[in-house]
């Protein structure tokens, strides 16, 4: 299944990624995040006593959920609205990176994880990702596209998690129509929405001093939009980046 927004056939393809937490903490601990924190299932966004599992703050929340027709059209609709994003630099509250490398929407949604808000203090120096935050951070959306697609440590990380799935694989060619977005607490304090198939980043709303990604007002500025628009579709998966228990 392809979608407008998708990277034409000629661009690099990765294998997608599966939302197994165990998978994607060693991918990111792999590209240089402190073994300080992890992945975590998220088996509820309104039950407060499955979110209590999870150790708080939560830094950022991954989303994957179905692309249907519901999607498309408020995605649509919504950056019919916005102009193209051309943020750079350390002022940028949030560091954005566009989706130019097909299926790679789960590595998208894990760099955007990794290398904003707090989660940002954990990246370990002198590491393949704090390298590329560093080369990242001047550029504008299109040259930060190209600076991925052009990292063979990224793409040789990505594919060696890719392939240690608990199902069997999917070919990097497939069209696969399951997507990750991101939801980070931004260097202004504000609920962002991250996903490189947009046009830019989203900023959903202000959050208090003492709100996570994981808090009340968060959950409903943010992911339950989702669950609004998708309510006969239960194809839906989360998993917070949070401290480890290890």
């Amino acid at each position: 299944m392809s979608h407008p927004a998708d990277p034409p056939s000629t661009a690099p393809s990765f294998i997608p990624l599966e939302a197994n937490p165990e998978l994607l903490t060693t991918l990111l601990r792999n590209l240089g995040l402190s073994p300080a924190l992890s992945m975590h299932d998220v088996y509820s966004l309104t039950d407060p006593s499955l979110l209590a599992f999870i150790p708080r703050p939560a830094l950022a929340l991954l989303l994957v959920f179905p692309i249907s027709a519901a999607y498309e059209s408020h995605r649509l609709a919504e950056d019919a609205s916005l102009e193209p994003y051309a943020g750079k630099g350390a002022a940028e509250p949030v560091l954005w990176f566009p989706q130019t490398i097909r299926n790679a929407c789960g590595l998208i949604g894990l760099l955007h994880a990794a290398s904003n808000g707090d989660a940002r203090g954990f990246v370990q120096d002198n590491t393949d990702l704090a390298r590329l935050i560093a080369a990242a951070e001047p550029l504008g959306p299109e040259e930060r596209a190209r600076l991925l697609e052009r990292d063979e440590a990224l793409a040789k990380a990505h594919r060696a998690a890719a392939e240690k799935g608990d199902t069997a694989a999917p070919d990097a060619k497939d069209d696969v129509d399951l997507h990750y977005v991101c939801f980070i607490k931004g260097k202004d304090g504000a609920l962002w929405e991250m996903d490189g198939r947009r046009k830019g980043p989203l900023r959903r709303g202000q959050l208090d001093p003492d709100e996570d990604v994981l808090s009340e007002k968060a959950l409903t500025l943010g992911p339950l939009k989702f669950l609004e628009r998708e309510a006969a579709d239960l194809r839906f998966s989360c998993v917070a980046l949070a401290g480890s228990f290890d």
